[in-house]
């Protein structure tokens, strides 16, 4: 069964496969701010990234002296969650190892996600524990999917990323397959805030990067009142995507990238991967505010 939050000015949804963000609606204007997940474009709402960032080179991650077989984005988002504690305007969900976990990941681990509603303002808080006896490795991302245009005003291309710090932004290329290309990038913006979209920014694929020093950006247009903005919390990298003439945007903040081509080191090696102690712990936020 699906868990309803509920504010003075909002409401969202979560689904237990996952844990996973479906819907977020304004109570004044009854607007969804999500997207749908129609299959024409792409079955994902907000799906959590674990233990995995992208994909693994030939599908194939390396650990504690062993293969495993990791298809793209871990397999955090395809688990069902259990609803430990929730109330009017906060819910928490835990995903632990099991014999099913520990044939693709040998770890002993604890994913635990909170989403605290306030306002018109989202929280989702990221917890991982090492409940192993040995360290774990892992990467961490969001990718939450906004509607885009927003209430079907005005053209994608009407639309900006405002950043709250001055950038200047490289991106780096993913293949098809979610691997980093080596050696190609290109700068989109120099010493500025504004990035304008365009959808031949995405006809090869998501746009990538790493070190941002913002750590809010809002989805927004002149033609239209309504904005999204979204903020992080110890995800310095970001991820930018949508599929072919999709109506909608992801915008993904992250803690890992994907292997590079050809890369054969091990879940130790790969960009950004937290290790863990026994019995430490690591977090990371995202906050979604609508408006």
């Amino acid at each position: 069964m699906n868990t309803i939050l509920s504010s003075e000015s909002a409401t969202v949804e979560i689904r237990p496969l996952g844990a996973e963000l479906i819907s977020f609606k304004r109570k004044d204007t009854g607007l969804e701010y999500m997207w749908s997940g129609d299959a024409e474009f792409w079955t994902g709402r907000s799906p959590v990234l674990f233990p995995i960032v992208g994909s693994v080179y030939d599908g194939v991650m390396r650990t504690e002296g062993g293969e495993y077989s990791l298809k793209n984005h871990g397999f955090a988002r395809n688990r069902e969650f259990r609803l430990v504690e929730a109330d009017e305007n906060r819910a928490v969900f835990h995903l632990s190892a099991d014999e099913e976990t520990l044939a693709m990941y040998p770890y002993q681990f604890a994913l635990t996600l909170t989403y605290t509603l306030e306002g018109s303002a989202l929280r989702i808080q990221y917890r991982v524990d090492n409940d192993d006896d040995k360290p774990i490795y892992f990467q961490l991302g969001t990718h939450p999917a906004f509607n885009c245009p927003i209430n079907d005003e005005g053209q994608f291309e009407d639309y900006v990323l405002e950043f709250n710090q001055e950038e200047t932004l490289e991106r780096f290329f993913v293949t098809s397959g979610n691997i980093q290309i080596p050696n190609k990038s290109e700068i989109v913006l120099e010493k500025g805030n504004v990035l304008p979209l365009t959808r031949a920014q995405f006809e090869e694929g998501a746009m990538i990067f790493r070190d941002v020093n913002s750590d809010q950006v809002t989805l927004k247009s002149d033609k239209t009142e309504h904005r999204v903005s979204v903020s992080s919390e110890n995800f310095p990298y970001l991820g930018v995507w949508q599929p072919k003439g999709a109506p909608f945007l992801c915008i993904e903040p992250w803690h890992g990238l994907a292997d590079a081509d050809q890369f054969s080191g091990e879940l130790k090696d790969k960009e950004l991967a937290v290790e863990l102690s026994p019995g430490e712990y690591f977090e990371a936020a995202l906050i979604i505010e609508v408006g």
